[in-house]
């Protein structure tokens, strides 16, 4: 009876662990506008595959673009094809690769530290205030945060177990991951497996596993087809434009203005993992005793090295720092029973949401003092999308996630999956909706309007690659000449006094410039 008891826990746990990937990584994926620059670039480079037919090399607006790999797009090509040119398509790639990361943590924790332990790694981690954004964005990095995870716990499974299996899963998840994003796929696993063996006095064992011929002939097999095809398609073009400058360049500099100071990553990991970061204390005081056993190690090592490869980076991204967040959540989930004050817990979350709530009434009050034309627009018609009920919704969310923590009705796993779903949903369904309206709404709905009329476009002085997703078509990036239709933003069309007016909308401009007059 105790076993079938226990069988239908288990079996409750895992239905709900799925509904709470539903809410995480599938609520509204249809419904929200590409956002811009990564998942309009991604869109529009897989849409340029679908056009041209030419599957080895992306392009953007006509032109290269070297930014990544290929696996992420041929995986959107893939569900364009089954789907259509829609958010959904671009987006479900991703939203399949965070529920399968889900299922990973889930099966390597349980089998370590059993289903509760398990269980519990994957809600922290499926309900992660950044995770929830990324795991359904059209970018590349939920696939590659799916294939890390897989090659790190092969690693930690070889350590144990020395079967050749676990190198073959390593080697195929690494270079899996190095056509979705490039080197970092295989620096990470490389880097802390390294260390790792060495201080667990198993270098020859290390030594063993990266020269396993199979494992290479493995990871070659993967890889060399693509990346030598390409080689042979762009020559040094490929070398200079993906090697040099998006990896090592990324590193060396802070590319795009993408800079920050060394301590850039805490503020993002403390937001980042919300709702769980009251779990942080926890884990903290075992820090100690983690280190002297190898799973506990292994863990940290992987986060630190994250966190401390990336901090030293000149270019500093937020979700960079996700690479090293898989084993943070499995160790919460292992000291989860030792939170001392769970109201903590929930007040975090539901601070963050209260700082969304009160954007209503703090937006008029800092408006007067914003100078650049389109942020003020953006502000000017925030009111419209950041309604009363807006707030409403969000103040019951916060609520809810702190009584859920501070009443002690039930275990502090099933209050981590109740918060975390709460907040997750709240994401998804409150805030980036509102943030998709203000932002990229404006400009699907011009792209739509130039795809009607069939004109010409210059993008001037913006970036915004989801126009020509939803337009179809290629823009011309200079000045706009008498005649042509521009894309641009309020702070540009001033320069445009005779201007034919389009568009209009949360900063965001559409005109015809007659053929009399040229841009200053």
């Amino acid at each position: 009876m105790d076993r079938n008891n226990n069988n239908n826990v288990i079996t409750a746990d895992i239905v709900l662990l799925g509904a709470v990937c539903l809410i995480s990584f599938f609520a509204g994926i249809g419904s929200l506008p590409l956002f811009d620059v990564d998942e309009g670039a991604f869109s529009e480079a897989t849409r340029e595959m679908l056009e041209s037919g030419n599957y080895l090399t992306t392009y953007l607006n006509g032109e290269p673009r070297f930014d990544k790999p290929v696996l992420i797009y041929w995986l959107q090509l893939l569900s364009v094809r089954l789907f259509g040119i829609t958010e959904f398509a671009f987006r479900l790639p991703s939203a399949l690769a965070s529920t399968a990361w889900t299922a990973a943590v889930y099966l390597f924790t349980r089998k370590h530290l059993g289903h509760t332990g398990g269980w519990t790694a994957a809600i922290l981690m499926a309900t992660a205030f950044q995770i929830t954004i990324i795991g359904k964005a059209a970018i590349a990095d939920a696939l590659l945060n799916c294939l890390l995870a897989i090659s790190m716990f092969a690693v930690y499974s070889y350590y144990l177990q020395r079967r050749e299996r676990d190198i073959l899963l390593a080697f195929a998840a690494i270079g899996l991951g190095t056509l979705t994003k490039g080197p970092v796929a295989i620096l990470i696993p490389l880097a802390v497996s390294c260390i790792f063996f060495i201080t667990q006095k198993e270098t020859k064992a290390w030594f063993t596993a990266i020269f396993n011929p199979r494992g290479i002939a493995l990871f070659c097999l993967i890889v060399l087809p693509w990346y030598t095809l390409e080689y042979l398609d762009q020559g040094m073009a490929f070398i200079e434009g993906f090697i040099l400058k998006h990896n090592v360049g990324r590193f060396s500099d802070a590319m795009e203005k993408h800079g920050g100071p060394i301590w850039y990553y805490l503020p993002v990991l403390l937001i980042g993992i919300l709702p769980a970061t009251g779990l942080l204390g926890p884990m903290a005081r075992h820090m100690k005793g983690m280190i002297k056993q190898p799973l506990f190690s292994f863990l940290l090592l992987w986060f630190t090295f994250v966190f401390v490869f990336f901090s030293l980076s000149g270019t500093k991204l937020h979700h960079y720092v996700i690479y090293g967040y898989t084993p943070v959540f499995i160790l919460m989930a292992a000291h989860i029973e030792d939170l001392r004050r769970p109201a903590i817990t929930g007040i975090l979350p539901a601070l963050l949401l209260g700082a969304f709530a009160a954007l209503p009434r703090v937006i008029p009050a800092v408006q007067p003092s914003v100078s650049d034309p389109y942020v003020r627009a953006v502000l000017e018609n925030a009111h419209l999308v950041l309604t009363p009920g807006y707030s409403i919704q969000l103040l019951i969310a916060g609520l809810l996630i702190i009584l859920i923590w501070a009443l002690p009705l039930t275990a502090f796993r099933y209050r981590a999956a109740a918060a975390g779903a709460i907040f997750a949903l709240t994401v998804n369904m409150v805030i980036t909706p509102r943030a998709g309206i203000l932002l990229q709404q404006p400009v699907k709905e011009a792209a739509m309007i130039a795809k009607e009329r069939g004109d010409k476009i210059v993008m001037w002085k913006v970036n915004y690659p989801s126009f020509l997703v939803y337009s179809e078509t290629f823009v011309s990036r200079r000045r706009p000449e008498p005649g042509e239709t521009v894309f641009t933003s309020v702070k540009y069309i001033e320069r445009l006094p005779e201007a034919e007016i389009l568009y209009r909308k949360n900063g965001l401009v559409l005109a015809r410039i007659p053929e009399a007059h040229t841009a200053e």
